[in-house]
């Protein structure tokens, strides 16, 4: 037995950093294959992450989203899953540093994922808010409650609209989303919630720093998105970089100043490095790990990174592939096969990206659609993204839990979850 309670094999190993969507597709892959899988994660369930906004405004629970990993590969020979957070690679002794032992590889799989680019700004990276995960999600619901809560308590108008205010940097599908629901939530809950609180007052501030939002789909459907934001009362700043933010007032680069008590950071993710593999000559743009054709990490023949963490430069892809879920989970699907091939000496079969378009949704009947040969906007491409979304989530039961959700909201306007479950930790006498 290894220091983590692995037992020893005549199959290779291969252990795979991550369960996320790449992690999760490529030990599927290798799951009935004549390999040792040993998958490791700091958490014991697979997020799908699109939907962490629907946890944060309290349209889901995080128990709809979210699912064992154990129980993904339960039925699986040879599969082993530890709860273990890596700490470094060692290369040379193909061996991997854990805060519960260590354990040695064959094949080395970087599935990390991202993490938030705060670009070096610490300010911003103490006060503000992000959403990556799902207790940070449980940690922004709980905010955006107990503002309202607090908003109750004090008689300063002042005070009251900057706790009921909120600015969200970064026009991505993360921002426009989770705008658009905090839109519907001040439209449709909180007069119902808080009668005695002049609600109207409440600000949604999306910002972007480029000249349009979504920018990485169509220009009609940035366009419409935009459309669809302001009809819900989002003010939609364009052109403008956050500086800084202090806790009280978030800086732009203008003249232009926000007084909130919430800053939700959008604006970037790069790729989550490792120490062994953080040298500056393996990594590209956004701190992701440079790849060759076949996932491999460039000098090391038998470590690869796949989906977000991966940086495959081509002259189609210069900054890489999106960091999404469906070019991670086509990754792990290729590499599980050329992993097989690799083992049986045969050559290896280059990834090529299959981009299945893109979609955003902005709320209640509105979202946009980006295919190849077709892009729609409206009811129809909210339809659209609802059946994706629920396609692509882990397990049945969620697939039911999130239906059924979403068929309540959708009759009632409601969002049943706007629990306070574990309180955020916020110093409310700066706002006094």
């Amino acid at each position: 037995m290894s220091a983590l309670n692995i037992p020893k094999s005549s199959f290779p190993r291969v252990i795979i950093i991550g369960g996320g969507f790449a992690g999760v597709a490529l030990a599927k892959e290798l799951s009935k294959k004549e390999v040792q899988v040993v998958l490791l994660d700091k958490n014991n369930y697979h997020t799908f992450q699109p939907l962490l906004y629907q946890v944060a405004t309290g349209g889901l629970e995080p128990d709809s989203i979210a699912y064992p990993i154990r129980k993904i590969l339960q039925d699986y020979p040879n599969f082993f899953f530890r709860l273990a957070n890596v700490l470094e690679v060692k290369t040379e002794e193909k061996q991997l540093e854990t805060n519960i032992g260590t354990v040695k590889y064959d094949y080395l799989v970087m599935a990390t994922g991202a993490e938030t680019n705060f670009f070096g700004n610490k300010e911003i990276e103490e006060n503000g808010m992000v959403m990556k995960s799902i207790p940070e999600s449980l940690n922004l619901r709980s905010l955006i409650l107990e503002n309202f809560e607090q908003a109750l308590l004090t008689d300063d108008l002042h005070q009251r609209d900057a706790l009921m205010n909120f600015v969200i940097v970064g026009g991505g599908p993360t921002g426009v989303e989770l705008a658009g629901a905090l839109a519907e939530i001040k439209k449709g809950i909180l007069p119902k919630d808080y009668p005695d609180l002049d609600t109207r007052r409440a600000e949604i501030n999306l910002v972007q720093s480029g000249d349009r939002i979504l920018k990485e789909m169509s220009d009609k459907a940035s366009k419409k998105a935009e459309d669809f934001l302001e009809e819900l009362g989002v003010h939609v700043w364009k052109n403008t970089r956050v500086l800084s933010y202090d806790g009280k007032v978030a800086t732009t680069k203008t003249d232009l100043s926000f007084e909130c008590a919430t800053l939700i950071w959008a604006a970037g993710v790069k790729g989550a490095s490792i120490k062994g593999l953080d040298a500056q000559e393996l990594l590209v743009r956004g701190n992701r790990l440079k790849v060759n054709e076949f996932n491999q990490v460039v000098g090391h023949d038998h470590i690869f990174a796949i989906g977000d963490v991966a940086g495959m430069i081509t002259e189609k892809t210069p900054s890489g592939h999106p960091m999404m879920a469906q070019p991670a989970i086509q990754q792990g699907k290729n590499l599980g096969f050329n992993l097989v091939r690799l083992l049986e000496n045969k050559p290896l079969k280059p990834f090529v990206y299959n981009d299945k378009g893109s979609m955003a949704t902005v709320g209640r009947n509105k979202a946009v659609v980006d295919l190849e040969n077709y892009k729609f906007q409206g009811v129809f491409a909210w339809f659209v993204w609802m059946f994706v979304h629920l396609f692509f989530l882990i397990g049945f039961r969620n697939r039911v839990i999130v239906f059924i959700n979403w068929v309540y909201n959708y009759v009632r306007f409601d969002r049943e979850a706007r629990l306070i479950i574990r309180p955020y930790q916020r110093d409310y006498d700066r706002f006094r």
